[in-house]
């Protein structure tokens, strides 16, 4: 396959192509996990890095998101998208095998220093290649079946990354030779061959001949396009908001499970593949009902969930006396992983939902920019306010007088890291407000969203079991929502149901 541009493409091309980004994105992934996320946190940690370090790698990926606005003027001015991804994707994957090396060096203060130094190379070309494969993608998918594409996508990617994480925190346990160091280093290399096949299939993927945006005028102001679009301007608001609140705490989950509570790496990942397995379970039934429904009905029943979750980490600690804690940490781990499926697909087709076509660069680069600059100052606030929390605690207690005995209870505790959590779930109160002032189409209720997971999850199981088959022969629970329906409609109005679920009026991009 060749790096330039395809005039026309069948539908078998554009079917092919599909298959090919779902591998493509099933070895990223594997790449993330192998290189990034829990390894890398580990990784810095093993090598001395505190908070304020951990707050940096954390915010690289977001703040090299920048070099989206050179990286969008040499994508339109030289409209060969393939040509400019690969390359740049290349050099990135080549300093992450590089990366093998670092745990043989014996000064751990210098390898430090070369890790931050890497994750500057492989964040700035990833955030270049990032450019030019989302405009490649905006134009290769059709808008109305986004939501079943990327739940795929994301499927393999979680399944794939899963398998990757648990195998390096087994082999961080038990490491080769007694040596954890190594551990790292079969991680890296592994990174490496994962690179090697995301990029293969990327490279197969077809690329169409990128659409003429209308007349040229200025750059300058083609890059102001997506800030005058009041509603998209109020989708940066949304996306910078959620990028803020949940990176505050988010890159610190991994510090505070290895340090502040004392578990080994191999516990950690495997909270993490459980949050991931929660993820792939949901992905299609979000995917289902974000095509049906909208994003952002999606976004308001996943969202809340998500902070509440956030909060709900520092309650663990009420189980700790009755060696529950653990088993609360993955019941939070779960549903956190349930509702970051549903945000991670519905953010995402915001954006690319709400983008005019022809003009995907442009406001996809202003979505990569407005994350980059919140994504990238949270870790890096996060990790001061950590530093600055870490000799602080706050506490509840309960005393109990009497003539014999004074009894205190501490029935809430904040300390160090907790604190960036319950932030994080105030942050989350403005993240709703922000969310409702988008307009994407017609409006869906919430009830309504929970409803169609109901029946989707109800017809997983009939596919699956007889028993569930039997069961929803017996009751059909379709009709409560039919009935439910005819009760909010005058009675000249008919709404026939759907054997595939109900389906909302078609959205027009850019709706306001």
């Amino acid at each position: 396959m060749s790096l330039r541009p395809v005039p026309a493409l069948t539908p078998d091309d554009l079917a092919l192509a599909q298959r090919h980004l779902v591998r493509d994105a099933a070895w990223a992934s594997a790449i993330g996990s192998l290189s990034g996320g829990v390894v890398l946190a580990a990784f810095a940690l093993s090598l001395g890095a505190g908070p304020l370090v951990i707050g940096l790698l954390a915010a690289l990926p977001f703040a090299m998101q920048a070099v989206q606005l050179p990286a969008t003027l040499l994508v339109e001015r030289v409209r060969q998208r393939k040509r400019i991804g690969i390359p740049a994707l290349i050099v990135a994957r080549l300093v992450i095998v590089a990366l093998a090396v670092l745990p043989l060096m014996d000064n751990k203060s210098a390898a430090l220093w070369w890790l931050i130094a890497a994750q500057f190379a492989i964040t700035g070309f990833s955030a270049m290649a990032g450019c030019a494969i989302n405009s490649w993608f905006h134009q290769l998918l059709p808008p109305q079946s986004l939501g079943s594409f990327f739940s795929r996508r994301l499927l393999a990617a979680t399944i794939l990354a899963s398998i990757c994480t648990l195998a390096v925190g087994l082999l961080s346990d038990r490491p080769p030779l007694g040596d954890q160091r190594l551990a790292f280093v079969v991680a890296f290399l592994g990174a490496g061959i994962a690179s090697a096949m995301s990029t293969m299939y990327l490279w197969r993927s077809a690329e169409p001949q990128m659409r003429d945006a209308g007349p040229d005028g200025r750059m300058l102001s083609r890059l102001k396009a997506p800030f005058v679009d009041r509603n998209f301007r109020r989708v940066l608001v949304l996306l910078g908001a959620w990028n803020l609140a949940t990176n505050f705490s988010a890159p610190f989950l991994t510090v505070y499970l290895l340090q502040q509570l004392g578990y080994g790496l191999g516990t950690v990942t495997a909270l993490w593949v459980t949050a991931q397995a929660a993820n792939a379970v949901t992905l299609l039934s979000w995917g289902r009902v974000s095509d049906r429904l909208s994003n952002k009905a999606i976004l308001a029943v996943a969202f809340p969930l998500y902070f509440l979750c956030a909060l709900g980490l520092v309650f663990t600690r009420l189980g700790e006396p009755y060696g529950l804690q653990l088993l609360l940490l993955f019941a939070v781990h779960l549903l956190m992983g349930a509702a970051s499926g549903g945000i991670g697909l519905a953010t995402g087709n915001l954006g690319l939902k709400l983008a005019p076509q022809g003009q995907g660069t442009v406001y996809l680069a202003a979505v990569g920019l407005v994350c980059a600059v919140a994504g990238g100052m949270a870790p890096l606030l996060a990790g001061s306010a950590a530093e600055w929390f870490s000799a602080r605690q706050l506490a509840v207690v309960v005393r109990w007088v009497s003539p014999s005995a004074v009894n205190e209870v501490s029935v809430l505790r904040f300390a160090h890291i907790e604190f960036l959590f319950a932030a994080t779930a105030a942050m989350g109160l403005y993240v709703l407000h922000a969310l409702s002032r988008v307009q994407e189409g017609t409006e869906v209720s919430e009830r309504q969203v929970v409803q169609e997971l109901g029946l989707e999850a109800i017809r997983s199981v009939q596919q699956l079991s007889s028993v569930g088959g039997a069961l929803g022969s017996l009751f059909p629970f379709e009709r409560l929502t039919e009935r439910r329906l005819f009760g909010r409609t005058r009675p000249a109005r008919r709404i026939e149901p759907n054997l595939d679920g109900w389906h909302a009026p078609q959205v027009t991009p850019g709706q306001d």
